[in-house]
């Protein structure tokens, strides 16, 4: 995406970081017209949410009119002409003068009239969600790439921010639950957490001269709510299964807070899937000392400030410990770690125990056995 005008790209961010509120979706939705409508400048702008068929448009959400002018347009449309270009063809399409393609449709009465046009599709994960349009560039005769760019950037942070308030809802239903809501409220922390972080690096590049450098975060901050969703299926996963009154994941979750203080920062935990209801009992109880151990060597020996624990279930549980420190020397030489202990775990379930130095400074700790 290469958008030259930095106060169209500040408006973007702005925009951006609404969508990752957790907010209503009809407020969601809203939003992102009339965004869409304010940075790439047109006087109207809509959006069109697809039927389950994917045929027709079953929504139309507008700005630009007001409660009247909607009024006398009467009915809304359904996705002939034009408008149901982008319905069989998702991609971009970029109009000079609409009244002039000879897909159109006719106006109904007391509509007013519109020339440029310009429409991209909105997508949630795979499968194609709505299409944003935008009629009439105010200034211009019609929109530009960097009007297209700026599009897409927005079709695209929201099909994210749709996706994960899908999920967020999924996750109050299932919440109400008591017997369940220990994990609702573990994934809720989480997911504000790393929405709040995502928030504060789009705020922060804001401020960043080089438009290059903002384009590569608002990159990095869609790949980090991806990740949060991926997150947030798991844990649903978990919600329909008969999870553990006091399973691993819990476990791992108090255990982090409770060395968060020694560590002086709060480490990232992410899990990746059903942690509670395969792990047996014994395996957990060693995955909680071997998180315990692996903490607190980076935060005492290595002097990190940075730490991430991943434990990923599948036919073998995978725990990896990374943090941002000082390193550690190869061959091992230091006594007193407790790596051999860490090592002993790992080899009495048949499994294995690596550490490597990272690339970018720090290590990277791999604790893996099979289930």
């Amino acid at each position: 995406m290469r958008v030259n005008d930095a106060k169209k790209m500040q408006r973007l961010m702005a925009a951006m970081l609404m969508m990752s509120a957790d907010i209503e979706l009809e407020d969601l939705l809203r939003h992102v017209v009339s965004e869409a409508k304010a940075v790439v400048g047109a006087r109207y702008a809509a959006l069109g949410v697809l039927n389950e068929t994917r045929t027709a448009l079953e929504q139309f959400i507008t700005a630009g009119l007001g409660a009247d002018e909607e009024a006398l347009v009467g009915n809304r449309p359904t996705g002939r002409g034009i408008l149901g270009l982008l319905i069989t063809d998702a991609a971009p399409l970029r109009l000079a003068d609409l009244t002039k393609h000879p897909g159109r449709y006719a106006f109904p009465e007391n509509h007013p009239p519109m020339t440029s046009f310009l429409g991209v599709p909105v997508r949630v994960k795979d499968d194609i969600y709505g299409n944003l349009y935008l009629t009439d560039k105010e200034g211009a005769t019609e929109f530009t790439d960097e009007d297209e760019a700026l599009a897409e950037g927005l079709a695209l942070a929201a099909g994210v921010a749709i996706e994960s308030n899908r999920l967020h809802e999924r996750v109050r239903i299932m919440s109400m639950l008591d017997d369940r809501d220990r994990i609702a409220r573990d994934l809720h922390d989480r997911v504000i957490q790393r929405v709040y972080a995502v928030g504060m690096n789009l705020q922060g590049a804001i401020r960043l001269p080089d438009l290059d450098q903002v384009v590569a975060r608002v990159s990095r901050a869609i790949d980090e709510l991806d990740t949060t969703i991926t997150d947030i299926r798991s844990a649903i996963f978990e919600l329909g299964e008969n999870a553990l009154p006091d399973g691993l994941r819990r476990a791992v979750l108090r255990l982090v807070e409770e060395l968060s203080g020694m560590l002086g920062a709060q480490p990232e935990v992410r899990f990746e899937g059903v942690v509670d209801n395969v792990v047996p009992q014994s395996t957990g109880d060693h995955i909680v000392a071997v998180v315990r151990e692996g903490l607190t060597n980076a935060g005492k020996y290595a002097h990190a400030t940075r730490y991430e624990v991943i434990l990923r279930v599948s036919d073998r549980v995978v725990l990896e410990i990374l943090d941002n420190g000082i390193g550690i020397a190869l061959p091992l030489t230091r006594p007193g770690l407790g790596l051999a202990n860490l090592r002993d775990r790992a080899q009495k379930l048949g499994g294995s125990f690596e550490i490597h130095p990272r690339r970018d400074g720090g290590t990277r700790l791999i604790w893996s056995v099979p289930l």
